[in-house]
């Protein structure tokens, strides 16, 4: 196990960085595409590029999704790693989260994204990422989850309620369009030309449940509980810029915004990244940055001083 996660980052964040980069390479160059949906609605398709069949406002997005990979979510496999492959507890921990972050993403791409060249790229990361996680999850240390949770100088009670709060939100989001659709009898906002609101399932089947339990589990000083809000936190740390920019492009490409929806979000979504980034730090700067030393047992050292 721990021979294959030696290599399968590397793999990870190579496919990953070769499949952001065309997607900021292969960019729409003409007009959008109006179609008629097959529920009787209009929609606008990018018309070109890697997410010609996308809407503009998906095509936006997933651009802005490509970027902070290629910015942040690479680099951050690659640095975790590294420190991992050196025997460092806190690379360990630090790579779950990024591997989680990267799976995430993909798991929404694979699923969600319409179909375009690169989708069994998209499946390989899919596969690939989830592989890495779950090795990840298995080989991280837990004597240093142990020293954390009993660790005064890290603040149990804010990391578990921002968790908790973080499972609500997510939630509330998410459920608000779908029961309102549901008690109209129409469609949700923004499903346009998709089968359905892969991000949704996503979220509520397993962002918002593994939140809550990391919260829950923090308030009793779990470890697991550490181990588990790890990639969370990543994930909505790197929120903060993707909806910056999401925004930005989308309405570069004519998508018109009230200003409460502009400001909300970016608002919204900035406190959590910043109060996520804070209590990651935090987190991360209570496990060990280098492998523990074996002491050398009294036999050993008698037989080194008796080859002197």
């Amino acid at each position: 196990m721990g021979t294959r996660l030696r290599r399968l980052p590397g793999l990870v964040a190579a496919v990953a960085a070769a499949v952001a980069t065309t997607g900021l390479l292969w960019r729409p160059s003409g007009r959008p595409v109006g179609v008629v949906t097959p529920r009787g609605r209009t929609a606008e398709l990018a018309g070109s590029g890697l997410y010609a069949h996308d809407t503009v406002f998906t095509a936006a997005g997933n651009t802005a999704v490509d970027a902070v990979v290629l910015a942040f979510g690479v680099p951050l496999v690659v640095t975790a790693w590294l420190q991992h492959r050196r025997g460092s507890p806190r690379g360990s921990l630090l790579l779950t989260g990024a591997l989680g972050y990267l799976l995430y993403v993909y798991a929404n791409y694979a699923l969600g994204v319409a179909y375009n060249p690169l989708f069994l790229a998209y499946v390989t990361l899919l596969a690939t990422g989830l592989a890495g996680f779950l090795l990840a999850l298995g080989t991280t240390d837990r004597a240093a989850l142990r020293a954390v949770a009993a660790d005064p100088a890290v603040p149990h009670r804010a990391l578990s309620r921002f968790l908790l709060a973080s499972a609500a939100v997510t939630a509330v989001v998410w459920l608000q369009p779908l029961l309102s659709a549901l008690a109209t009898a129409g469609t949700p906002d923004l499903l346009d030309v998709y089968t359905t609101p892969v991000t949704s399932a996503l979220d509520l089947a397993v962002v918002a449940p593994a939140a809550a339990l990391a919260g829950l589990l923090v308030r009793r000083r779990d470890p697991l509980g550490y181990l588990v809000a790890t990639p969370l936190l990543v994930t909505i740390v790197l929120l903060l810029p993707t909806i910056a920019l999401s925004t930005a492009l989308q309405a570069a490409a004519g998508i018109s915004f009230t200003v409460p929806q502009v400001v909300g979000p970016i608002a919204g979504f900035g406190g959590l990244g910043v109060v996520g980034l804070r209590l990651l730090t935090r987190l991360l700067r209570a496990v060990p940055a280098v492998p523990p030393v074996d002491p050398v047992e009294p036999s050993e050292a008698s037989d080194e001083r008796s080859h002197v």
